[in-house]
């Protein structure tokens, strides 16, 4: 079931910041923002940094990235330390991962207390005014987590395939290399992918495109080009490419559902938040498809895309657990709202 964040409480080598004052961490694989929050809900520093991936470099240097973003933040905010630490982290899929993590940045004496969760809940709680909801996101990968103001939360480990999941950027794009080499070559049935995806890259054979990505004359990074490729051809009313973007929805929607069913929230009025590159896109297919199948799986879910930055919801969970007033929670809000 519901699997809960990793917290240190007071007493590190930090000692306590300023009561109340916060600092929000939201680290993904491309990029990480972090701001100082202030008592009174003002945010007096911002800083930006390189991608958080733990998995590919190690903890500690995945950790000097963010440490270089935070100095910043802290030089502009001119504090050196905070009352508590929200951090959202890509790669904190499982809770000892969390537990790893949440020592590295408690080494770094930045907080009296240090909370860390998986990235997803930075978008969800960045989409709703309390902390209730549900959220799928699907960028690279996908994941899916909820929670309630009690503190219960619904996640999934979302590590790949081994872990049941299916989707993301990464996801689709090996799936349409998968049917167009096989349909290029008999194995299976036609599809328009056997010609745009290698169009893509100015190629005009499938066995040119999977000879240029074994060999690296194309980056394995640029793989994901090929999602949007996915979905014009599936535009064009390829049905390969049309099935494809239908099997997406239907993920979505399930973990959606089972979140939802985790939490006791399926027979209520609840938000399910939609983020990461691929929802936020707004593909008609997608989302018609996904708001078509809640409404027959989960009929009192609320869909709606989250366009607000994923620091605003670190930086809310760390206001939660501070407990500020609302007002508070609605000044940091209306600062990233305006952008």
């Amino acid at each position: 079931m519901g699997m809960t964040s990793t917290e240190s409480g007071a007493g590190t080598a930090a000692g306590s910041g300023p009561a109340g004052l916060v600092l929000a961490i939201d680290a993904g694989n491309s990029k990480t923002d972090v701001a100082v929050v202030a008592a009174d809900g003002r945010v007096t520093g911002t800083a930006r940094g390189g991608g958080f991936r733990p998995p590919a470099v190690g903890v500690e240097t995945a950790v000097d990235a963010v440490a270089d973003a935070v100095r910043r933040a802290f030089a502009e905010a001119g504090v050196t330390a905070v009352d508590h630490v929200s951090a959202c982290l890509a790669n904190a899929d499982l809770p000892v991962e969390e537990e790893q993590l949440a020592a590295a940045l408690r080494a770094r004496a930045w907080g009296a207390g240090v909370e860390v969760r998986n990235d997803t809940f930075a978008i969800l709680r960045a989409g709703i005014a309390e902390p209730r909801g549900v959220a799928v996101v699907c960028g690279a990968g996908i994941n899916c987590v909820g929670m309630r103001p009690d503190g219960r939360t619904a996640r999934f480990p979302a590590i790949g395939r081994i872990s049941g999941d299916w989707g993301g950027g990464w996801g689709l794009a090996e799936e349409a290399l998968w049917h167009a080499a096989r349909a290029e070559d008999g194995r299976g049935g036609p599809t328009a992918l056997a010609r745009t995806l290698p169009a893509h890259f100015g190629l005009d054979s499938m066995y040119a495109l999977i000879e240029a990505l074994h060999l690296e004359h194309i980056g394995n990074a640029r793989r994901h080009e090929l999602t949007p490729v996915l979905f014009a051809t599936a535009v064009d009313g390829d049905p390969v490419a049309r099935g494809l973007v239908d099997r997406l929805a239907d993920e979505v929607v399930a973990m959606s559902t089972v979140a939802l069913t985790r939490l006791g929230l399926l027979d209520e009025e609840t938000p399910v938040l939609l983020g990461g590159s691929i929802l936020a896109a707004r593909h008609p297919q997608l989302d018609d498809r996904i708001h078509e199948l809640l409404a027959a799986r989960a009929p009192k879910a609320v869909p709606r895309v989250v366009t607000a930055p994923p620091v605003l919801g670190a930086a809310l969970l760390g206001l939660d657990h501070v407990r500020a007033q609302d007002e508070i929670h609605a000044r940091v809000r209306a600062f990233y709202e305006r952008g």
